[in-house]
């Protein structure tokens, strides 16, 4: 089998298209492998950024798996009854946004023991990126949901929305704004623009 990729049909096979406007299954055009600095095959490519996905999912997924359990366990407390309707909506809101949070961040592995074998890992890491990005705002969801809840109960002071709104816009800063800027600012190949 040769190592090219050109047993799948993917774009780094012999007959493939070259240069400008050539991509290959991840994405990366032609042109850039080589400013990247590694000089790996696209499935070695695909290895490594299944193993940092992988780390990652597995940090997510912890505390995910942390803040759901403690979310089922609320309703079993005795102050649960005594919660107002609005409160109770919040509560249910969380906990439905946690279990979509946990399905989409173990939406990789599934989708990873599902197609192994099947000569698709470039497709899987493409794929298992994209479930984990929603799982990340989902993530978010949960926690500014789950925040607003525990400080209504809390504090029952009219600063609560503005302190989520805080937290919130310190989590979109942190999660997205961050790394957004980070990709902008050295897009040449990691060098200030």
């Amino acid at each position: 089998m040769p190592r090219n990729g050109a047993h799948d049909g993917t774009p780094d096979g012999p007959g493939a298209r070259r240069g400008r406007g050539a991509e290959d299954a991840l994405g990366t055009p032609a042109g850039d492998r080589a400013a990247t600095g590694r000089h790996e095959t696209q499935e070695e490519r695909a290895d490594r950024r299944w193993n940092e996905l992988l780390q990652e999912v597995r940090v997510a997924q912890t505390g995910v798996q942390i803040l759901f359990g403690f979310l089922l366990t609320v309703v079993f407390s005795p102050k649960f009854t005594a919660l107002t309707a609005t409160d109770r909506a919040i509560y249910i809101v969380t906990v439905v946004l946690g279990a979509a949070t946990m399905g989409a961040l173990i939406g990789p592995v599934s989708f990873h023991r599902l197609v192994t074998g099947h000569r698709l890992k470039p497709q899987t890491v493409v794929w298992a990126s994209r479930l984990t990005l929603v799982g990340v705002v989902l993530l978010l969801a949960t926690i500014v949901s789950a925040l607003l809840l525990v400080l209504r109960i809390a504090l029952h002071s009219s600063a609560v929305p503005w302190l989520v709104a805080g937290l919130s816009t310190w989590f979109l800063l942190c999660w997205f704004g961050l790394p957004a800027w980070a990709r902008h600012r050295y897009a040449d190949g990691g060098r200030p623009k």
